[in-house]
């Protein structure tokens, strides 16, 4: 498993190049691999030595690819040629002696249902680990929003400027990464590029844009370098979660998604508690030092161990690699076929036009607006916390951010739940629908989003009106740590609703979620401590609470009608 996750990384997939397959080989690359006889040139077929059936082995399902295919005997006088192999796996046994019982004999596809390099097919031990590298992908970008925050104070009194030009380098950053995967996420839907080279091309320009901020001399130089690492930086944010979608069957997507909406949680929440210590102890680089130190240790980890993911990619190359070995020019993956058959303005309208019409769908547009809203009011934490905890209950700067780890308690709950509610709420209905042949409706996902959503008035109100010096600095930890079960279960929720209702373009719907929650969410944090200061904590909760409540009845529309606008969408699934 180690040797297939290094060889499916960039830095195996670059020595592989280079070796021309000699180092980290695929099976295609290995001497006595059995190509299947339609894909090999007619010319080379008829010169082809009869295959001794009664040697062949077949590997099958055999979890080391480097067995892929059948060993043949020869004689001494025979000299064995990859062009004059064919392969024998358990589904093409029958193609390989009636090339005529192919459909389409130049196709590549997948060596059988039970193919190893399919990631659908990976062991759930190698899956697992992927998710925790996309996982930490993901949090190694998030934690760069909030870990800003403990550098405010120093950027202020350094530069001379005012609270809302130094807030300024979180919400460029989070408009950011709200802008980039609107371009950058569709390069990772074309089979030419696949996942990992936007992704770790976007990672190691993120942690070059960050020496420039820690060797700042004006505050302009920290607030464009900041926008430019939230665009690098963005495809994890929008993507990961398509990237799990690619290694984990339909009915485990939920719970896939689960775990990287947690990694993505944990960026913003632990970013405060990192830094502000960092801050306290030395300097408002230092936070900035931190970043490049965990974000330059994702890239060499994620260089060499996150494999890519995307079926169309996978595929790709493994037809370079037969029209190399046969000669076959005409051997092509259906994606191929798709990507040719398209204009270059077909596919720029597609990658760059069409995440946008996506997103005035009236499902997605409702969605991207409430997730925005509740993500919005998550980023106003960064600025109440400080008001509350620095200013009434008069912590220090380091421990002033430890209350942010209530955050982590509750969400660990909220993912407990998560789970249980998906086994033995959600898996039955599912297993029902299963038995009679029919599809489980999408909009079920918002049930327990809609439940969840109480949690988010409740702790705004909470946490409100109980961040007084006369209460207990515990009391307003417990009502912000409330609010994380309504932002998760409503993130998951409408995610995974959002990607079940448009299938074909999971991607590019989750880019256009990402660019509104972002653009929404990016503007809170610049007037976030005047509005509790004009209004007070406790009036200024009420209104975000109120604002709330009424778009549940939307929240409700949804999920009650949700198919009515499926059935009128041109890109949605309607069943």
């Amino acid at each position: 498993m180690v040797q297939d996750l290094i060889r499916d990384a960039s830095i195996g997939q670059l020595v592989n190049y280079l070796s021309n397959g000699r180092l980290f080989p695929y099976p295609e690359q290995r001497p006595g691999f059995i190509v299947p006889k339609h894909f090999r040139l007619p010319s080379s077929s008829s010169k082809v030595d009869p295959i001794a059936s009664d040697t062949a082995t077949l590997c099958g399902d055999c979890g080391d690819e480097s067995q892929v295919g059948t060993e043949i005997s020869s004689t001494p006088d025979t000299k064995l040629r990859r062009e004059s192999t064919l392969i024998a796996v358990t589904d093409l046994e029958k193609q390989v002696d009636d090339p005529t019982s192919v459909p389409d004999p130049f196709l590549v596809g997948w060596y059988g249902d039970s193919d190893p390099e399919n990631p659908m097919n990976w062991s759930f031990r190698k899956r697992s680990f992927v998710a925790f590298n996309i996982s930490f992908l993901t949090f190694s970008i998030y934690i760069a929003s909030a870990i800003y925050t403990s550098s405010i104070p120093g950027l202020m009194a350094e530069f001379n400027v005012s609270l809302t030009i130094a807030t300024l380098g979180l919400t460029l950053y989070v408009l950011g990464y709200g802008v980039g995967p609107m371009f950058l996420s569709p390069l990772q839907e074309l089979p030419l590029l696949g996942r990992n080279p936007v992704y770790i091309a976007g990672l190691f320009l993120f942690v070059i844009f960050q020496i420039p901020i820690v060797t700042a001399t004006n505050i302009s130089t920290v607030l464009a370098m900041r926008f430019l690492t939230g665009f690098c930086g963005s495809p994890a944010l929008a993507t990961g979660g398509a990237s799990m979608t690619d290694i984990f069957p339909e009915h485990h997507h939920a719970y896939a998604l689960g775990i990287w909406a947690l990694g993505a949680t944990a960026g913003p929440i632990t970013g405060p508690v990192i830094g502000g210590f960092a801050a306290q102890a030395e300097s408002w680089r230092w936070p900035m030092m931190e970043l490049i130190w965990i974000t330059s240790f994702a890239v060499v980890f994620l260089s060499l161990f996150l494999p890519e993911t995307y079926e169309p990619t996978i595929l790709r190359r493994r037809a370079q690699r037969l029209r190399i070995l046969t000669g076959n020019a005409r051997l092509r993956t259906a994606a191929e076929r798709e990507q040719e058959s398209k204009s270059t303005r077909d596919i720029a309208y597609e990658s760059l036009v069409r995440p946008f019409i996506l997103s005035t769908e009236p499902a997605l547009a409702f969605s991207n607006i409430y997730v925005g809203f509740v993500y919005a009011i998550f980023y106003l934490w960064f600025e109440a916390f400080p008001f509350v905890f620095n200013d009434i209950y008069h912590f220090n700067e380091g421990v002033g951010a430890l209350p942010f780890l209530g955050f982590i308690v509750s969400g660990a709950l909220a993912y407990t739940v998560y789970c249980l509610y998906q086994k033995y709420r959600m898996a039955p209905r599912f297993a029902r629908a299963a038995a009679a042949g029919t599809k489980v409706a999408p909009e079920i996902r918002l049930e327990i989003g809609l439940m969840a959503s109480i949690f988010i008035p409740m702790s705004v109100l909470i946490f409100g009106f109980c961040s007084k010096a006369s209460i207990h600095w515990i009391v307003p930890v417990i009502g912000a740590a409330l609010y994380l079960p309504g932002v998760f279960l409503v993130f998951q929720s409408i995610l995974v609703y959002a990607t079940a209702a448009y299938p074909d373009h999971a991607a590019l719907v989750l880019a256009g979620n990402d660019f509104f929650r972002s653009a929404i969410a990016s503007v809170f944090p610049l007037f976030g401590r005047a509005f509790f200061t004009n209004l007070g904590l406790g009036p200024g909760s009420a209104l975000l609470a109120g604002i709330s409540i009424l778009m549940m009845p939307v929240y409700w529309l949804l999920l009650k009608y949700g198919h009515v606008l499926r059935q009128r969408s041109r890109y949605a699934h309607s069943a």
